[in-house]
């Protein structure tokens, strides 16, 4: 079986009402991606990001007369701002399969591996083996942000000590440090979307729900006891890490470690000034233009 996939380049504010009509039309799902290859900022902890100038994907059976809705479409559209659209054909295939036939065991650092539910263990003695398949909330180490936080994670020594992941995604930070010995990590995201790819990847790896526990950061915040970790990770947008700076400085110990990721090399000096209230910065870490920042919390009394 073929689909039609009608590819229409618009602006964000045009998102909304493109993507009702399109389902209008008949289309079976409706899907956005980048159409300028350029970074998106999350403004608000809670807000949906997304670009400035989009690309929609639209999906129907190859037996729809595509002129009409592509008409359609265009006469719903502001006469001053015509659309850019083109219409491929789509094979059918096993979608999911076909992107993990592709996905092989990473290695981060020295010891730290992830690896396909299917594929054969890495041949090294003191591996430590993450099971990870592409899910709701995709994260499966290949991004450079997740890359750096990974061999990070690889090179600590989690024995006896209490990890938050804020920011959870699919939760492979956390499952990480719970299979390099930390004795509790706590997966946080605000998506159940996260907090459920978490549940699941955790299940995969066979750990307890008692060493690896999935909260929103309402629970979290509501939890009757006080926690500070020995080390938080949170691996998301320079925009949250600033608004949050006072919250996350509070879950960690003192001594404790701190790491944040998910920015760019130009954001780096801002959110640096968010912490260095409470926090003593280490040398940054880079890969393609992404940056780690770790650092260690002072004892304030």
């Amino acid at each position: 079986m073929s689909w039609l996939q009608l590819r229409i380049t618009t602006s964000s504010d045009q998102i909304e009402e493109l993507e009702r009509a399109l389902l209008d039309a008949g289309s079976l799902s409706v899907t956005l991606l980048d159409a300028k290859d350029s970074p998106i900022y999350q403004e608000e902890p809670d807000a949906t990001p997304i670009w400035q100038q989009v690309e929609v994907c639209s999906l129907f059976h190859d037996t729809v007369l595509m002129q009409p809705i592509m008409q359609q479409i265009q006469s719903s559209h502001p006469e001053n701002s015509p659309l850019s659209m083109r219409v491929e054909t789509v094979q059918d295939q096993d979608w999911e399969r076909a992107w993990m036939d592709s996905y092989h065991a990473m290695r981060f650092g020295h010891r730290l591996w992830i690896c396909p539910t299917d594929a054969p263990a890495p041949e090294q003695p003191d591996a430590t083996v993450i099971r990870l398949d592409p899910g709701l909330a995709f994260g499966t180490g290949t991004h450079p942000t997740t890359a750096l936080c990974l061999e990070w994670l690889d090179g600590q020594l989690l024995q006896n000590k209490c990890v938050i992941d804020y920011g959870c995604g699919s939760g492979v930070l956390a499952v990480a440090a719970v299979l390099l010995g930390a004795a509790q990590v706590i997966a946080v995201d605000n998506d159940p979307q996260a907090l459920t790819a978490t549940s699941q990847n955790r299940e995969r790896n066979g750990i307890d729900p008692a060493r690896l526990q999935c909260l929103s950061p309402e629970q979290l915040r509501a939890s009757s006891v006080p926690l500070q970790a020995d080390v938080l990770l949170a691996n998301i947008l320079a925009g949250p890490l600033q608004q949050l700076a006072p919250e996350l400085a509070h879950l960690v110990a003192p001594e404790g470690k701190l790491v944040l990721s998910g920015l760019l090399m130009d954001q780096s000096e801002s959110v640096i000034g968010s912490y260095d209230s409470w926090f003593d910065f280490e040398p940054l870490a880079e890969r393609d233009n992404w940056i780690r920042l770790s650092a260690i919390r002072r004892y304030i009394p």
